[in-house]
């Protein structure tokens, strides 16, 4: 339905006085100037991609500076704020009209001029309609070698039914990829660039890359194909005497292929080098050889009706015979009444008289003389419906006649008998036409210099292809309908005194196709030389394969010198397999990929269903795009599948190399939205069935604390998240900024981008997110509860411990910990903290002994168990051995404690060390009082003492230095803390070890400290016991342990006297170096079954 605009004039009557001042000194709206100040904007903040002049990414289209143009209107005051992101719809119009879209070789000129600000050359726009700029040139580039060449022999070999089976399929192949690219074509504005810009931008860098150098190889190899059907013409029909190597015909023929054809391809590469405006001027002359040609065909044809021409093809029984080597088809002439023989008779016989001995087919058999053309109305038609395939080698016959011939004798191959130079197929026919549809990308790939390219390409592209096509199919039928069998086979016209098939049938002469040909093949070669050269610059510019780069750069008006060199080189290669037929497959194999990828792209634009997706093309439909698709796979396979595998796998590196290497790009493609619709699907299937134990994995929500510069402050954090994952599940590594989103945004942005640039550095795969919030606990809350999306959420918290948490001004540190500890275990989520992060090996360093202790106290899901098989699959800890330490109580067995412990890691496939370390109940320590009450101090003097802030600091520090000189007295007094648990207890022993720590204590009186120790906590007094008693042993067994695991006790129900939960969290963690707390979520993570 079509959109009606209405502009309305808006005047100002309070600036009328100044409007003729307005007038003089306005200029037109500047998209390149409203814009400047935030393109300004995004290159200091390194935003500005550079993927393409054109600016994909913005819904305008050129942002040219016209001057010093500022907006100083009025009338639309009120949205004067947003004018630098939202522009007038006038200043967008205008720029639109006045688009202009220079070829790239131009648009390089153009800008060369200007460096010195004098223009040189006045550069004028393009302006080519459809019958100028797509009809002609896609005739041009289908209708060529393979026409004048091979087209004779595919008919008399095929038959008229399977060749006319073999175009079809073509034709079809083609006609549906055309109406794919007309799609792709008409969804937006089409950059010079062409049929790659359509894929790339479709499909990604990915696919974009590995299509468009299959596109560029094809391209290049029919250079290879046109330069060796230019000197098939030239060595076997113009000069057929020019010849270096003269032993054995066909290793000869090849030789002087190569010869010829090399010196063929340098000088056509001279000329593109010199200016490829000569080869466009030579264009419409290469043109009118190949219409005139056609016509010449088409003349003959009618000319068989009223006579046929004068050609006889003599046959010796059923064989067809070289008529070059003699001049009469006779055994024996009368001449002045005397019987002589002729040319034949010393040919295959050892003498010219007689008597002499011949060869027995001929002796046996009668020479004949058939016409060449019967004609159109002579009934030959029948003969030629069906295919004769036949090997290498084997003369060619015509089989409605007989002849006589002893089956055992081999047929002398040095006679002059017209063999098969190559076994024939179907399938081998197949490869060798499709290079004659090929070129349907003639007219995208002129996209630049095109008046309107979303209306002429489909129209001319589609209209090329139908005439083409009825060319093809027409002179199937014709040619089968004229021209008899066994001349039609005859692939290089010997039999007809080596003229081509093809020129016989012409009127008025032969010459007229051999001509009209050549020139065709030579302006074909030369414009495979100029596009692919152009192809590889334009790929190689796009920066989206490393390696091509350097092919990017060339003269100073934009001609690809370097990638003409490697085109040469390329084609090089093609000329020196010498064979037409053997090269005809390859560059089948290169187009037919080009073209699946085109149809893949269309279908999988068509079935997403994206917005931007609204091509002016409506007679597509994705079934047509999935046909064509098949179609193209399915000629690739039946043409040769080794040489289909060739540009797959080719195709297939290149992906991998730009998805590895290759730069990042961001072009809309289809496949990111086909990636986008799949993680869509998948989220919602993951989230319809609870996750079973066998497929839990710790997926990571990892706090990452960043410094006043905004760098990340323990990088080893990121280290061990990479060690633990390996690359599998989910990470998220998130940090909270305190402030406001509008004051700290680019605060925000810039610790996203130091989070992405440390995990690259860490090697850590990945998401990264910023959250800015009033209050850094909100923040980390914030984080739990919504990380993550649909089955995608975290199931683990990854933290380290807050080191400082002593010295903290205030209790932010410590509250926000403890706060953190207790909403993953509301939210059933796991939580890991490892304390002292920083000694933490890095991914590059390996541990080459030692061992992962893990201290399992309490059962909380398995988790404990898990994460040690996790560690070791990594590099780093892979030679590190696990042990699994647990405590026995009073009551429990613990040998049969160690079998049963033993069995179940059995059953889970972990290897392990089991040790029982036997704890029970015992007496409390002096030691153990005294690290209650000062703890309880230190909680006391903080809560009622109102000091300020640096006081606060250093009367916590005063408290914390006391306490670490008791602790140090007691060891001095002491010797040692105590190394072992008592296993049974006596009256003596325990005045023992009373006595022992009173002996100790240096600060107070053993008398005057008991009212205090009555006084105290008697939970907290023994939580403490319990972290002395567990330091102790873990201590003892795991101090030289590369990594202790530690079960992580839940901060108390009563919210009062957090810091009591810290004081019991650093005395269990004493003494060790790289210590992990673990928490479990609340469920089951490890399961015996499979």
């Amino acid at each position: 339905m079509p959109t009606n605009f209405t502009v309305v004039p808006v005047d100002n009557a309070g600036e009328a006085g100044n409007s003729a001042a307005a007038a003089e000194e306005g200029k037109p709206a500047s998209l390149g100037n409203i814009f400047q100040e935030e393109a300004e904007e995004e290159n200091v903040q390194g935003l500005n991609s550079g993927d393409e002049g054109q600016g994909e990414s913005s819904p305008f289209i050129n942002s040219d500076s016209d001057g010093d143009y500022y907006y100083e209107g009025k009338n639309m005051a009120l949205f004067e704020e947003e004018m630098d992101s939202t522009p007038m719809v006038s200043s967008l119009l205008n720029k639109l009209a006045n688009y202009t879209n220079l070829t790239q070789g131009v648009r390089e000129h153009e800008e060369a001029e200007y460096e010195d600000g004098i223009q040189r050359v006045a550069v004028r726009v393009p302006q080519m309609g459809t019958f100028i700029g797509v009809y002609l040139p896609c005739m041009q580039n289908i209708l060529g070698v393979i026409l004048f060449l091979r087209l004779t022999w595919i008919v008399g070999t095929a038959g008229i039914l399977g060749s006319f089976a073999i175009v079809s399929m073509c034709c079809i192949c083609t006609l549906l990829t055309a109406i794919s690219m007309s799609a792709i074509a008409t969804n937006g504005v089409v950059p010079a660039g062409g049929s790659y810009y359509m894929i790339s931008r479709s499909l990604g860098p990915e696919f974009g890359g590995a299509v468009g150098l299959c596109f560029y190889l094809g391209t290049t190899f029919a250079g290879s194909l046109y330069i060796l059907g230019t000197m098939e013409i030239l060595l076997l029909y113009i000069v057929p005497t020019a010849t270096v190597f003269k032993e054995g015909e066909d290793e000869a023929r090849l030789n002087n292929m190569r010869v010829y054809g090399t010196c063929c391809l340098l000088l056509m590469a001279l000329v593109v080098f010199v200016g490829v405006k000569y080869v466009n001027k030579l264009s419409l002359v290469f043109l009118s050889c190949v219409f005139l040609s056609i016509m010449a065909t088409y003349a003959g044809v009618i000319k068989t009706v009223i006579e046929p021409p004068e050609f006889n093809v003599c046959l010796l029984g059923n064989r067809s015979l070289r008529n070059d080597k003699f001049g009469i088809c006779a055994k024996t002439e009368v001449v002045k009444n005397n019987t002589l023989t002729t040319e034949l008779w010393s040919i295959f016989c050892d003498s010219k008289y007689p008597n002499a001995t011949c060869d027995p087919f001929f002796t046996n058999n009668n020479l004949t003389e058939i016409r060449a053309i019967p004609g159109l109305l002579s009934g030959v038609i029948k003969d030629n419906l069906w295919g004769e395939y036949a090997p290498a080698r084997e003369p060619i016959e015509k089989k409605s006649l007989v002849s006589e011939q002893d089956p055992d004798t081999p047929t002398d191959t040095y006679k002059p008998y017209v063999f098969n130079d190559i076994a024939t197929y179907f399938t081998l026919l197949v490869g060798i036409y499709f290079p004659s549809v090929t070129g349907i990308m003639a007219g995208s790939n002129r996209s630049g210099d095109l008046r309107d390219a979303q209306r002429s390409i489909p129209i001319g592209t589609i209209m090329a292809i139908v005439t083409t096509s009825i060319i093809y199919m027409s002179c199937v039928v014709l040619f089968g309908a004229c021209i008899e069998g066994v001349v039609l086979r005859d692939k290089f016209g010997y039999s007809v005194k080596k003229t081509p098939v093809i020129g016989v049938l012409a009127w008025p002469s032969p010459w007229v196709i051999v001509i009209g040909s050549f020139f065709s093949c030579c302006g074909a070669g030369l414009q495979s030389l100029t596009g692919a050269a152009r192809l590889l610059q334009a790929i190689a510019r796009d920066g989206i394969i490393p390696f091509l780069q350097f092919f990017g750069h060339g003269k100073a008006n934009g001609e690809p010198t370097w990638a003409l060199l490697l085109t040469v080189g390329i084609c090089e290669i093609g000329i020196l397999i010498a064979s037409l037929d053997a090269v005809a497959p390859i560059l089948s194999m290169f187009f037919l990929m080009c073209y699946l990828f085109v149809n893949l792209a269309c279908a999988v634009q068509t079935l997403l269903r994206t917005p931007n997706w609204r091509p002016r093309f409506k007679f597509y439909h994705w079934t047509l795009s999935f046909l064509g698709m098949s179609l193209c796979l399915s000629l690739m396979f039946i043409s040769s599948w080794y040489y289909a595998l060739v540009p797959m796998v080719i195709a297939g590196c290149i992906y991998k190399y730009i998805e590895y290497r290759g730069a990042v790009k961001e072009w809309g493609d289809g496949i990111r939205g086909l990636s986008l619709n799949a993680a869509r699907y998948a989220l919602i299937r993951l989230e319809e069935v609870p996750l079973h134990t066998k497929n839990w994995r710790p997926q990571l929500l990892v706090f990452c604390k960043l410094n006043s510069d905004l760098e990340v402050k323990h990088p080893r954090l990121l280290s061990f998240t990479t060690q633990l994952k390996a690359g599998n599940g989910l990470t998220i590594i998130c940090s909270v900024l305190e402030g406001t989103y509008m004051t700290r945004e680019k605060d925000a942005k810039t610790g996203e981008q130091s989070l992405k640039a440390a995990m690259v550095a860490e090697r850590t795969k990945g998401f990264s997110h910023i959250v800015v919030s009033s209050d850094l606990r909100d923040g980390f809350s914030l984080l739990i509860q919504s990380a993550g999306l649909g089955g995608m959420k975290h199931n683990t918290v990854l933290m380290a411990w807050p080191a400082g948490w002593k010295q903290a001004g205030d209790s932010s540190a410590r509250r926000n910990f403890i706060e953190t500890v207790r909403e993953t275990t509301a939210a059933h989520q796991a939580l890991l903290v490892a304390k002292n992060i920083d000694h933490f090996p890095s991914n590059q360093e390996r541990q080459k002994e030692g061992t992962i202790d893990v201290w399992w106290i309490v059962h909380d899901g398995g988790l404990l168990m898990l994460l040690p098989f996790l560690l070791s699959q990594h590099k780093v800890w892979r030679k590190c051995k696990m042990r699994i330490f647990t405590v026995a109580q009073m009551d429990d067995n613990s040998i049969q404690m160690k079998k049963d412990l033993q069995m179940f890691l059995y059953h889970l496939r972990l290897d392990a060390q089991v040790e029982v370390v036997e704890m029970h109940d015992s007496d409390i320590s002096a030691f153990t009082y005294e690290k209650t009450l000062m703890m309880e101090q230190r909680s006391q003097m903080l809560k009622q003492m109102q000091l300020s802030r640096t006081e606060r600091e250093r009367e916590a520090q005063l408290i914390h230095d006391r306490n670490t000189a008791s602790h140090s007295t007691n060891e001095k007094a002491a010797g040692a803390p105590p190394d072992k648990v008592h296993m049974t207890w006596t009256k003596e022993k325990l005045i023992h070890e009373k006595n022992k720590h009173r002996e100790g204590m240096g600060v107070k009186d053993m008398f005057n400290m008991k009212p205090e120790w009555e006084n105290l906590n008697q939970s907290n007094v023994r939580r403490m016991h319990t972290a002395v008693k567990l330091n102790e042993v873990v201590v003892k067994n795991s101090q030289n342990s590369q990594l202790v695991l530690l079960n992580m006790p839940g901060p108390p129900s009563n919210k009062k006297g957090h810091e009591n939960y810290m004081e019991f969290l650093e005395v269990l963690m004493e003494g060790l170096d790289r210590v992990l707390l673990v928490r479990g979520g609340g469920r089951e993570v490890i399961t015996i079954y499979s």
